[in-house]
């Protein structure tokens, strides 16, 4: 069984933001796939269903996203998922242009204060991921305006192709493994 957690703010007025591309992404899933999020349990909204031939859970921590951790963590350890083996994060990155996304088997917070949590909480950063690019800060703008930002029109055309690439990653991570996907979707602007 793997859990698949999209990062996020649950607020209604984050809905949109550079920062709820993960939740954008999960919501994509649910589609995919048939899966609804139905139960409330450790700080989060999930629901469980297929991805293949894989049994899988789709979560939003509803923890806020600097809190991630605190939904995540004892989601995998209630189901006994190990982290490094079967945790799948997906989540906004700032260090890459807009409609690109990048697997990595595992890495570092780079930074991200929701993978901190993660990190923190699962006791591993061995866990793997799908990284979303919303693009760069310009300079002089505080982060934070920044990631809780809502697209540009031009913007939300490449993040939409760039959300169908990622449910494309996570399925392919569950299906053939991370190397593959890592192949296949760590380009510029996959089509």
């Amino acid at each position: 069984m793997y859990v698949i957690a999209g990062l996020g703010n649950p607020e209604r007025k984050y809905m949109g933001t550079r920062h709820n591309v993960g939740f954008d992404a999960i919501d994509a899933l649910c589609n995919e796939y048939g899966i609804e999020l139905t139960e409330t349990k450790f700080n989060a909204a999930y629901g469980k269903g297929r991805i293949g031939t894989h049994q899988v859970i789709l979560m939003k921590p509803l923890t806020y996203m600097n809190n991630s951790g605190e939904a995540i963590g004892p989601m995998c350890r209630f189901y006994k998922i190990d982290p490094s083996e079967n945790l799948i994060v997906i989540s906004d990155d700032i260090d890459q242009e807009v409609g690109n996304i990048k697997v990595r088997p595992k890495g570092s917070a780079g930074g991200h204060n929701g993978l901190k949590s993660i990190i923190a909480h699962c006791q591993t950063d061995g866990f793997k991921r799908v990284r979303v690019g919303v693009g760069h800060k310009p300079q002089g703008m505080d982060l934070a305006a920044f990631v809780l930002g809502h697209f540009s029109e031009e913007d939300r055309k490449e993040m939409k192709e760039s959300v169908d690439n990622t449910v494309r990653a996570v399925a392919t991570i569950i299906e053939e493994g991370t190397d593959s996907a890592m192949n296949k979707f760590n380009q510029k602007k996959v089509k």
